[in-house]
Parts: C-alpha cells; structure tokens; sequence
C-alpha cells in the first residue's frame, strides 16, 4: 500500500508542497519518529475519541497522550456524557483506504471533525502517516492547517513518569 490516493489528490489539486518519507514498517507515531531520527514532537499521531454515536478525530504529537477530561471540556460535553478513546474496530471502516491505525490527520477527507493540540503549532513542519505503516508525509504545518481547518485546542498531556 501507497499513499492513500485520496491524500495525494487533495494535496496535488491544492499545490501543496509534500515529501513522502519511506521508512521501515512502524506500529505507532513514536516508533516512527524514532525510525526517522526525528523527535516525537514533530511527528503527529492520531488518536480517535468516541463522543456517544460521534467520531472526532484528535491530531498531537508522538510523545503527548490525549487527556479526555480536557477534550470533554472542550466538546463541550457534560459530564453525564463521557468521552472515550475509540478501539481499532470502531474507527477501521472510517478509513477504507488507509491500514489500520496509519490513517493521515485529514479528517476532513472522511467527514470528520478535527482538534489539533496547540504543540503541534509550534514547529514548521508537520509529519504523519501517508495511510500507511511504511511511508510518512512532511509539509508545512500552515498548509496543513489551511487545508484541514481543524480546531486547534491545547489537550496534550505528557505520559507520567515522561
């Protein structure tokens, strides 16, 4: 599996300037960012939140984790209502074009809502998963921010002990 055709469309119609990375076969966001001799900062990770019957779709860096009080927060959900972190099963059919877990951060492209932690802002570029576990993409974060408009939000926790 390539680059989701999906992803290489949408970024080539809009003129976006984008260098897809090969690397060895990764499972998560921090081995990639290790693969790739790049801190985890600078690679992003999708993590799906289920909002009862919803999907959204957060964006944060490798070596943040999602801190669900804050996100419920800023759902503005009430508290009779919890937020969850989505399993594989729940979120695969989202992405029929990506490997499981390797979906990009273009939840635009497949409906979905889209909250970027406020770190993620801070450097030049982005780097994420091309919908694959063997390809990254890096881009300017500005041209990922035009093209996805997510909501950008700080909910990015350090994991303990970290």
């Amino acid at each position: 599996m390539t680059m989701t055709r999906r992803l290489k469309e949408y970024l080539d119609e809009n003129g976006v300037e984008y260098e897809i990375i090969a690397h060895p076969s990764t499972h998560s966001a921090p081995e990639t960012a290790e693969t790739l001799h790049v801190p985890g900062k600078e690679v992003a990770k999708v993590v799906m939140i289920k909002d009862g019957p919803e999907n959204v779709m957060t964006v944060l860096p490798a070596s943040l984790m999602v801190d669900l009080p804050r996100i419920q927060e800023v759902l503005g959900r009430d508290w009779n209502r919890r937020i969850r972190l989505a399993t594989e099963a729940e979120f695969a059919e989202l992405f029929p074009d990506c490997e499981v877990g390797m979906m990009p951060p273009f939840g635009n492209l497949y409906g979905l809502d889209v909250l970027v932690d406020a770190a993620l802002t801070e450097d030049e570029d982005i780097i994420f998963p091309a919908g694959n576990s063997r390809e990254a993409i890096r881009m300017k974060y500005d041209d990922f921010e035009r093209l996805v408009v997510p909501r950008v939000v700080d909910f990015g926790t350090r994991p303990v002990g970290r």
